[in-house]
């Protein structure tokens, strides 16, 4: 690390302390040159994979897409902010698990349907209808037998 006020390339870390509930290092440096001391933070870089839209054009992950598309979903339905912010931190967290540098728009599409289901049922149609391009109200019925079969997660 250089310092900021000689420019000296060696400094030695003095003290080291975890800050942002543990997602940070904040440490307290000195320059070996000059003697001053600095602090510095280092936060771990995670990197999103690139999506692969349906028309084969890449694009970056984009976070605001991924909430508005929640949002629009659960539009007056009783779902809390929390519950959502807590979502849209586990589909990133699922994504960047996969480990792949690209995803194709459908795995992003599929975790966005797994926690609407957990979140809203309705809210889960909704996106549902839009995301398979639902042509009539049979399609909507199949979709909503389909889910009074499965097991209840209350």
């Amino acid at each position: 690390m250089h310092c900021p006020f000689c420019a000296a390339e060696d400094t030695k870390v003095i003290d080291s302390r975890l800050v942002a509930n543990g997602d940070q290092v904040r440490r307290r440096r000195e320059c070996l040159s000059c003697a001053e001391r600095f602090t510095t933070y280092e936060i771990a870089e995670l990197v999103m994979p690139r999506v692969i839209k349906q028309n084969g054009n890449r694009e970056p992950f984009d976070e605001e897409k991924l909430r508005s598309g929640l949002l629009r979903a659960l539009e007056k339905r009783p779902v809390s902010v929390e519950d959502i912010e807590a979502n849209i931190v586990h589909i990133k967290h699922a994504l960047r698990a996969t480990g792949e540098r690209e995803v194709e728009s459908l795995v992003v599409g599929e975790q966005v349907m797994t926690a609407l289901k957990k979140l809203d049922q309705v809210a889960y149609v909704r996106f549902a209808s839009v995301y398979r391009s639902f042509q009539d109200i049979a399609e909507f019925r199949d979709e909503i037998e389909r889910l009074e079969a499965e097991p209840s997660n209350d």
